[in-house]
Protein backbone atom coordinates (compact mmCIF):
# COMPACT_ATOMS: atom_id res chain seq x y z
CA UNK A 1 0.00 0.00 0.00
CA UNK A 2 2.96 2.13 0.85
CA UNK A 3 4.11 1.94 -2.83
CA UNK A 4 1.18 1.92 -4.30
CA UNK A 5 0.13 5.48 -2.72
CA UNK A 6 3.33 6.69 -3.76
CA UNK A 7 2.78 5.86 -7.39
CA UNK A 8 -0.52 7.52 -7.43
CA UNK A 9 0.83 10.65 -5.56
CA UNK A 10 3.44 11.14 -7.85
CA UNK A 11 1.52 10.44 -11.10
CA UNK A 12 -1.00 13.10 -10.38
CA UNK A 13 2.13 15.24 -9.61
CA UNK A 14 3.34 14.91 -13.06
CA UNK A 15 -0.17 15.25 -14.66
CA UNK A 16 -0.69 18.26 -12.80
CA UNK A 17 3.03 19.69 -14.00
CA UNK A 18 2.26 18.72 -16.94
CA UNK A 19 -1.22 20.84 -17.16
CA UNK A 20 0.86 23.65 -15.57
CA UNK A 21 3.62 23.41 -18.13
CA UNK A 22 1.74 23.63 -21.13
CA UNK A 23 0.05 26.87 -19.81
CA UNK A 24 2.66 28.50 -18.75
CA UNK A 25 4.66 27.33 -22.33
CA UNK A 26 7.55 25.81 -20.79
CA UNK A 27 8.57 23.93 -23.60
CA UNK A 28 11.63 22.74 -25.52
CA UNK A 29 12.49 23.87 -29.16
CA UNK A 30 14.23 21.86 -31.36
CA UNK A 31 17.94 24.00 -33.12
CA UNK A 32 20.79 22.36 -35.11
CA UNK A 33 22.25 21.03 -32.41
CA UNK A 34 18.93 19.35 -31.19
CA UNK A 35 18.45 15.38 -31.48
CA UNK A 36 14.74 15.55 -31.97
CA UNK A 37 12.44 17.31 -34.31
CA UNK A 38 8.78 18.28 -32.42
CA UNK A 39 8.06 21.01 -30.17
CA UNK A 40 8.27 18.92 -26.46
CA UNK A 41 7.08 19.78 -22.67
CA UNK A 42 10.20 20.51 -20.73
CA UNK A 43 11.24 19.69 -17.00
CA UNK A 44 9.07 16.60 -16.20
CA UNK A 45 11.95 15.21 -14.48
CA UNK A 46 10.71 17.51 -11.99
CA UNK A 47 8.75 14.22 -10.52
CA UNK A 48 12.71 13.03 -9.64
CA UNK A 49 12.08 15.94 -6.78
CA UNK A 50 8.58 15.02 -5.99
CA UNK A 51 9.86 11.64 -5.28
CA UNK A 52 12.08 12.65 -2.64
CA UNK A 53 10.05 15.06 -1.42
CA UNK A 54 7.23 12.24 -0.76
CA UNK A 55 9.62 10.18 0.76
CA UNK A 56 10.67 12.43 3.01
CA UNK A 57 7.63 13.40 3.71
CA UNK A 58 6.39 9.70 5.06
CA UNK A 59 9.82 9.08 6.44
CA UNK A 60 9.91 11.71 8.77
CA UNK A 61 13.00 13.29 6.73
CA UNK A 62 15.95 10.87 7.43
CA UNK A 63 18.18 12.98 5.30
CA UNK A 64 17.72 16.94 5.94
CA UNK A 65 20.96 18.28 4.85
CA UNK A 66 20.99 16.40 1.09
CA UNK A 67 16.64 17.28 0.80
CA UNK A 68 17.96 21.10 0.94
CA UNK A 69 20.74 20.48 -1.21
CA UNK A 70 18.70 18.93 -3.75
CA UNK A 71 16.01 21.29 -3.40
CA UNK A 72 17.75 24.06 -3.93
CA UNK A 73 20.01 22.30 -7.23
CA UNK A 74 16.50 21.33 -8.73
CA UNK A 75 15.18 24.59 -8.43
CA UNK A 76 17.93 26.81 -10.00
CA UNK A 77 17.88 24.24 -12.76
CA UNK A 78 14.25 24.51 -13.24
CA UNK A 79 14.92 28.15 -13.14
CA UNK A 80 17.23 27.79 -15.68
CA UNK A 81 15.00 25.30 -18.27
CA UNK A 82 12.57 28.47 -18.14
CA UNK A 83 14.79 30.98 -18.68
CA UNK A 84 18.88 31.20 -18.40
CA UNK A 85 20.20 31.73 -15.25
CA UNK A 86 23.62 33.73 -14.68
CA UNK A 87 26.52 30.85 -14.33
CA UNK A 88 27.76 32.61 -11.16
CA UNK A 89 24.32 32.06 -9.55
CA UNK A 90 24.15 28.39 -10.48
CA UNK A 91 27.91 27.41 -9.65
CA UNK A 92 27.24 28.97 -5.89
CA UNK A 93 24.38 27.10 -5.90
CA UNK A 94 25.45 23.85 -6.68
CA UNK A 95 28.14 24.47 -4.81
CA UNK A 96 26.11 25.22 -1.66
CA UNK A 97 24.26 22.02 -2.44
CA UNK A 98 26.79 19.78 -2.69
CA UNK A 99 28.04 20.76 1.22
CA UNK A 100 25.31 20.27 2.43
CA UNK A 101 25.43 16.78 0.52
CA UNK A 102 29.08 16.26 2.07
CA UNK A 103 27.75 17.52 5.46
CA UNK A 104 25.00 14.56 4.90
CA UNK A 105 27.52 12.26 3.76
CA UNK A 106 29.74 12.99 7.15
CA UNK A 107 32.84 14.71 5.25
CA UNK A 108 33.19 17.41 7.77
CA UNK A 109 33.93 15.00 10.96
CA UNK A 110 37.43 15.01 12.15
CA UNK A 111 40.06 13.82 9.62
CA UNK A 112 37.75 14.14 6.60
CA UNK A 113 37.86 17.40 5.86
CA UNK A 114 40.62 16.87 2.78
CA UNK A 115 38.52 14.64 1.01
CA UNK A 116 36.25 17.58 0.00
CA UNK A 117 37.97 18.99 -3.18
CA UNK A 118 38.57 15.75 -4.66
CA UNK A 119 34.85 14.89 -3.75
CA UNK A 120 33.96 18.28 -5.21
CA UNK A 121 35.61 17.84 -8.16
CA UNK A 122 34.48 14.27 -9.11
CA UNK A 123 30.74 15.15 -8.54
CA UNK A 124 30.83 18.31 -10.13
CA UNK A 125 31.85 16.49 -13.43
CA UNK A 126 29.09 13.42 -13.22
CA UNK A 127 26.44 15.87 -12.80
CA UNK A 128 27.66 18.15 -15.88
CA UNK A 129 27.98 14.18 -17.17
CA UNK A 130 25.17 13.66 -16.49
CA UNK A 131 23.41 16.35 -18.11
CA UNK A 132 25.26 16.46 -20.91
CA UNK A 133 24.30 13.02 -21.80
CA UNK A 134 20.46 13.69 -21.23
CA UNK A 135 19.83 14.13 -24.92
CA UNK A 136 17.53 11.92 -26.26
CA UNK A 137 14.19 10.32 -25.65
CA UNK A 138 14.79 7.30 -22.68
CA UNK A 139 18.31 7.98 -21.80
CA UNK A 140 18.54 9.58 -18.48
CA UNK A 141 15.46 7.27 -17.61
CA UNK A 142 16.63 4.30 -18.87
CA UNK A 143 20.35 4.37 -17.83
CA UNK A 144 19.09 5.94 -14.03
CA UNK A 145 17.11 2.16 -13.89
CA UNK A 146 20.55 0.65 -14.75
CA UNK A 147 22.24 2.54 -11.99
CA UNK A 148 19.16 2.37 -9.09
CA UNK A 149 18.81 -1.52 -9.40
CA UNK A 150 21.94 -2.76 -8.70
CA UNK A 151 22.21 -0.28 -6.16
CA UNK A 152 18.99 -2.34 -4.47
CA UNK A 153 21.36 -5.41 -4.85
CA UNK A 154 23.77 -3.95 -2.76
CA UNK A 155 22.04 -2.34 -0.47
CA UNK A 156 21.09 -5.74 0.61
CA UNK A 157 23.87 -6.62 2.07
CA UNK A 158 25.61 -3.23 2.66
CA UNK A 159 22.57 -1.18 4.03
CA UNK A 160 24.27 2.27 3.31
CA UNK A 161 20.73 3.50 3.15
CA UNK A 162 16.84 3.24 3.16
CA UNK A 163 15.89 1.23 0.75
CA UNK A 164 12.65 2.78 0.66
CA UNK A 165 14.14 6.22 -1.15
CA UNK A 166 15.64 3.70 -3.76
CA UNK A 167 12.34 1.85 -4.21
CA UNK A 168 10.76 5.58 -4.33
CA UNK A 169 13.20 6.94 -6.68
CA UNK A 170 12.23 3.62 -9.11
CA UNK A 171 8.67 4.79 -8.80
CA UNK A 172 9.60 8.38 -9.96
CA UNK A 173 11.92 7.06 -12.68
CA UNK A 174 9.77 4.54 -14.01
CA UNK A 175 6.95 6.97 -14.26
CA UNK A 176 8.52 9.80 -15.69
CA UNK A 177 9.85 6.91 -18.54
CA UNK A 178 6.13 5.90 -19.28
CA UNK A 179 6.15 9.71 -20.49
CA UNK A 180 9.97 10.44 -22.27
CA UNK A 181 10.69 6.18 -23.07
CA UNK A 182 8.72 6.54 -26.44
CA UNK A 183 9.48 7.87 -30.31
CA UNK A 184 7.31 10.64 -29.43
CA UNK A 185 7.78 11.86 -25.77
CA UNK A 186 5.24 13.72 -24.27
CA UNK A 187 7.83 15.38 -22.18
CA UNK A 188 11.55 15.79 -21.50
CA UNK A 189 12.98 15.68 -18.33
CA UNK A 190 15.02 18.79 -18.43
CA UNK A 191 18.15 20.75 -16.47
CA UNK A 192 15.97 20.02 -13.49
CA UNK A 193 15.54 16.36 -14.27
CA UNK A 194 18.89 15.66 -14.89
CA UNK A 195 20.44 17.71 -12.75
CA UNK A 196 18.45 16.40 -9.62
CA UNK A 197 18.87 12.70 -10.88
CA UNK A 198 22.78 13.15 -10.71
CA UNK A 199 22.68 14.61 -7.52
CA UNK A 200 20.50 11.84 -6.45
CA UNK A 201 22.53 8.97 -7.77
CA UNK A 202 25.67 10.63 -6.04
CA UNK A 203 24.30 10.77 -2.82
CA UNK A 204 23.41 7.47 -2.60
CA UNK A 205 26.54 6.05 -4.52
CA UNK A 206 28.50 8.43 -2.06
CA UNK A 207 27.08 6.73 0.73
CA UNK A 208 28.14 3.59 -0.66
CA UNK A 209 31.06 4.55 -1.52
CA UNK A 210 32.30 5.89 1.96
CA UNK A 211 30.75 2.73 4.21
CA UNK A 212 32.39 0.26 2.26
CA UNK A 213 35.57 2.25 1.56
CA UNK A 214 35.80 1.24 -2.37
CA UNK A 215 35.75 3.63 -4.54
CA UNK A 216 35.37 1.14 -7.35
CA UNK A 217 31.70 1.12 -7.18
CA UNK A 218 31.96 4.59 -9.56
CA UNK A 219 31.88 1.71 -12.36
CA UNK A 220 27.98 2.08 -12.35
CA UNK A 221 28.31 4.90 -13.94
CA UNK A 222 31.25 3.85 -16.25
CA UNK A 223 29.30 4.29 -19.37
CA UNK A 224 27.96 7.80 -19.62
CA UNK A 225 31.65 8.60 -17.93
CA UNK A 226 33.72 7.11 -21.09
CA UNK A 227 31.42 8.89 -23.04
CA UNK A 228 31.62 11.97 -21.91
CA UNK A 229 35.38 12.29 -20.99
CA UNK A 230 36.15 10.65 -24.49
CA UNK A 231 34.22 13.48 -25.96
CA UNK A 232 35.87 16.14 -24.09
CA UNK A 233 39.20 14.76 -25.04
CA UNK A 234 38.41 14.20 -28.76
CA UNK A 235 36.84 18.06 -28.96
CA UNK A 236 39.96 19.56 -27.59
CA UNK A 237 42.03 17.53 -29.93
CA UNK A 238 39.78 19.35 -32.85
CA UNK A 239 40.59 22.95 -30.87
CA UNK A 240 36.82 23.39 -30.19
CA UNK A 241 35.27 25.15 -27.17
CA UNK A 242 34.10 22.90 -24.82
CA UNK A 243 31.49 25.25 -23.31
CA UNK A 244 29.74 25.16 -26.35
CA UNK A 245 26.87 23.41 -27.60
CA UNK A 246 27.52 19.83 -29.86
CA UNK A 247 26.46 16.72 -31.28
CA UNK A 248 29.79 14.86 -30.78
CA UNK A 249 28.43 12.00 -28.12
CA UNK A 250 28.30 8.60 -29.40
CA UNK A 251 25.22 8.56 -28.65
CA UNK A 252 24.54 11.67 -30.78
CA UNK A 253 26.14 10.43 -34.09
CA UNK A 254 23.78 6.78 -33.75
CA UNK A 255 20.48 8.82 -33.26
CA UNK A 256 21.43 11.57 -35.69
CA UNK A 257 24.24 10.36 -38.61
CA UNK A 258 22.80 6.58 -37.74
CA UNK A 259 19.49 7.36 -37.95
CA UNK A 260 19.18 4.98 -35.00
CA UNK A 261 15.49 5.52 -32.99
CA UNK A 262 16.80 7.51 -29.72
CA UNK A 263 14.51 4.30 -27.85
CA UNK A 264 17.37 1.70 -29.41
CA UNK A 265 19.90 4.17 -28.56
CA UNK A 266 19.06 4.55 -24.91
CA UNK A 267 18.22 0.79 -24.61
CA UNK A 268 21.98 0.17 -25.73
CA UNK A 269 23.03 2.64 -23.34
CA UNK A 270 21.34 1.00 -20.31
CA UNK A 271 21.84 -2.40 -21.07
CA UNK A 272 25.58 -2.03 -21.23
CA UNK A 273 25.68 0.22 -17.87
CA UNK A 274 23.34 -2.72 -16.46
CA UNK A 275 25.52 -5.52 -17.39
CA UNK A 276 28.64 -4.05 -16.36
CA UNK A 277 27.06 -3.28 -13.04
CA UNK A 278 25.94 -5.97 -12.31
CA UNK A 279 29.18 -7.57 -13.56
CA UNK A 280 30.75 -5.92 -10.68
CA UNK A 281 28.12 -7.08 -8.14
CA UNK A 282 27.87 -10.83 -9.07
CA UNK A 283 31.52 -11.92 -10.51
CA UNK A 284 34.13 -13.24 -8.41
CA UNK A 285 36.98 -10.98 -9.41
CA UNK A 286 39.00 -7.98 -7.90
CA UNK A 287 36.67 -4.71 -7.91
CA UNK A 288 39.00 -2.64 -9.03
CA UNK A 289 40.64 -5.09 -11.92
CA UNK A 290 37.21 -5.41 -12.93
CA UNK A 291 37.51 -1.72 -12.87
CA UNK A 292 40.45 -1.10 -15.07
CA UNK A 293 39.06 -3.80 -17.44
CA UNK A 294 35.60 -2.13 -18.05
CA UNK A 295 37.29 1.53 -18.70
CA UNK A 296 39.88 0.17 -21.43
CA UNK A 297 37.00 -2.18 -22.92
CA UNK A 298 34.41 1.20 -23.22
CA UNK A 299 37.34 3.38 -24.30
CA UNK A 300 38.22 0.94 -27.21
CA UNK A 301 34.56 0.83 -28.14
CA UNK A 302 34.21 4.14 -28.19
CA UNK A 303 37.60 4.86 -30.30
CA UNK A 304 36.39 1.85 -32.60
CA UNK A 305 33.09 3.95 -32.86
CA UNK A 306 34.56 7.19 -34.04
CA UNK A 307 36.91 5.99 -36.30
CA UNK A 308 33.90 4.20 -37.86
CA UNK A 309 31.36 6.82 -38.02
CA UNK A 310 32.72 10.56 -37.12
CA UNK A 311 33.51 11.17 -40.73
CA UNK A 312 29.16 10.97 -41.32
CA UNK A 313 28.89 14.13 -38.53
CA UNK A 314 31.93 15.98 -40.23
CA UNK A 315 30.08 15.85 -43.50
CA UNK A 316 26.56 17.22 -41.61
CA UNK A 317 28.97 20.14 -40.51
CA UNK A 318 29.93 20.89 -44.08
CA UNK A 319 26.07 20.46 -45.16
CA UNK A 320 25.26 23.61 -42.80
CA UNK A 321 28.10 25.34 -43.98
CA UNK A 322 27.10 25.35 -47.39
CA UNK A 323 23.39 26.58 -46.38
Amino acid sequence: MYYLLVFLLLLAAEVVYFRIADRLNIIDRPNDRSSHKRITLRGGGVIFLFGVWLYALLNSCPYPCFLIGLTLIAVVSFMDDVRSVPNCIRLIVHFTAMLLMFYQWGLFSAGQWWIILPAWIVCTGIINAYNFMDGINGMTGGYSVAVLLPLVIVNRYSDFIDPMMIWVVLISVGIFCFFNYRTKAKCFAGDVGSVSMAFILLFMLGRLVIQTGDLSYLVFLAVYGVDTILTICHRFMLHENIFQAHRKHAYQLMANELKIPHVVVSTIYMLLQLGISLGAVYLPVNRWFYFVLVIFFLSTIYILFMRRYYFLHEEYLQSRQRL
